[in-house]
């Protein structure tokens, strides 16, 4: 026993020092990197819209910045943190890579965090949502979303327009705990009342008897978090089970009524309202031009992931021009802190404080278009420059 304890630790401090020593040299002239993403399972619809946004940006920007090429090498982890890991370790000691990235949901994000520590490489997380995930590692720098910047927005907005009771139905894990503890910290706060409260599973949820029991309670409103890609289910057994007739609207963060999946969700989405960080519709030049670039390309729409992955790579590019193609950790996450910018979704820019990412939080509802009769996130109401709520409350 005591053999074997023994071997397990040097194999551990064997790998973290393999880890360590596997931070690039500075004087490579191919910049790697590891793009970690969910491209099957549940979440996949997450890790093909990070991946053709990064496609995108790279053929408008080209390959190559401050004099050197930019590799990037694709590993599917399913969005299951163990196969996270090992893509991790994978990256970083066989294929050097100078960033990893990508992270659809937030127990992959935190899997990954030790290791960039201990490699001294940037991780940017470019989906996963919970608050707590920069504090985990100080390589890491967000440009997604936290669930508190619009939890806390949908749940004042709720309170302020006539929605007294509701029911809540939230994905059980980190996100959905932030998103759910947010809303109600506001929503009670000014003057709702929650009236039943139901956590699904992560993995493949049927909502419809959770459904049934959010019917039984007659609330004015569901407030829904589901992690990108499950909206669209969801949507077909609220409209099965006849929430949408007796007339219990739906609210939450823009998750459920994500871009890509908003037009197979039929007329029961209609009116749905939610707080959120960008919509296909929003109306700026920048991002009719993404939108048409993005369609013209994928033979889709892009929702709010894309923009993520967008953006991610932006501040990899724009860190880099920093840096003047030095690829040291360090001074990379140094470059990003404070880094300001456009994008499709608005103005962001990263926090010096976090190295979280600080946009506008958008009040939408769901509409069909009178041109295309497509159906879309309209922006009635903006928040601007949103920190983390999450960090700012503790």
């Amino acid at each position: 026993m005591f053999e074997r304890k023994q071997f397990s630790r040097a194999a551990a401090i064997a790998a973290i020092a393999g880890i360590a020593a596997a931070a690039p040299a500075k004087a490579e002239d191919t910049v790697k990197v590891g793009l970690i993403l969910p491209m099957t399972g549940g979440q996949a619809s997450t890790g093909k819209q990070i991946e053709n946004a990064i496609k995108l940006y790279m053929k408008q920007n080209g390959d190559t910045v401050a004099g050197k090429k930019v590799e990037i090498i694709v590993k599917d982890d399913a969005a299951i943190p163990d196969k996270t890991k090992t893509a991790a370790q994978e990256l970083i000691v066989n294929d050097k890579v100078n960033f990893i990235a990508g992270f659809g949901v937030t127990p992959a994000a935190l899997a990954a965090a030790p290791l960039a520590t201990q490699a001294k490489i940037p991780e940017i997380v470019m989906a996963a949502g919970t608050s707590i995930i920069t504090e985990r590692s100080p390589y890491i720098v967000r440009t997604s979303f936290t669930l508190a910047q619009s939890s806390t927005i949908i749940g004042d907005w709720a309170a302020q327009n006539g929605i007294k009771k509701v029911a809540t139905l939230t994905s059980d894990y980190a996100p959905g705990n932030d998103a759910l503890n947010f809303f109600k910290q506001n929503f009670t706060a000014g003057g709702g009342e929650v009236v039943e409260e139901v956590k699904v599973p992560l993995q493949n949820p049927d909502f419809a008897p959770f459904l049934q029991r959010m019917k039984d309670a007659k609330p004015d409103a569901i407030f829904v978090f589901v992690p990108a890609g499950q909206g669209g289910n969801f949507m077909k057994q609220y409209a099965e089970r006849g929430l949408d007739k007796a007339g219990i609207k739906v609210i939450g963060p823009g998750d459920v009524t994500d871009d890509d999946l908003l037009n197979n969700m039929g007329d029961a989405v209609i009116g749905t309202v939610t707080a959120h960080l960008y919509s296909a519709a929003h109306p700026s030049q920048m991002n009719k031009d993404f939108v048409a670039a993005y369609k013209k390309d994928f033979n889709s729409r892009p929702g709010f992931m894309a923009v993520s992955g967008y953006d991610g790579i932006h501040l990899i590019y724009e860190a880099l021009k920093k840096t003047n193609g030095d690829t040291d950790g360090t001074k990379l996450v140094e470059a990003m802190k404070g880094m300001k910018w456009e994008s499709p979704r608005g103005p962001i820019s990263i926090d010096p404080e976090t190295r979280d990412i600080i946009q506008n939080i958008y009040i939408r509802r769901v509409a069909r278009s009178k041109t295309d009769g497509e159906l879309y996130n309209i922006e009635f109401q903006v928040f601007e420059a949103v920190k983390d709520l999450g960090k700012t409350k503790k």
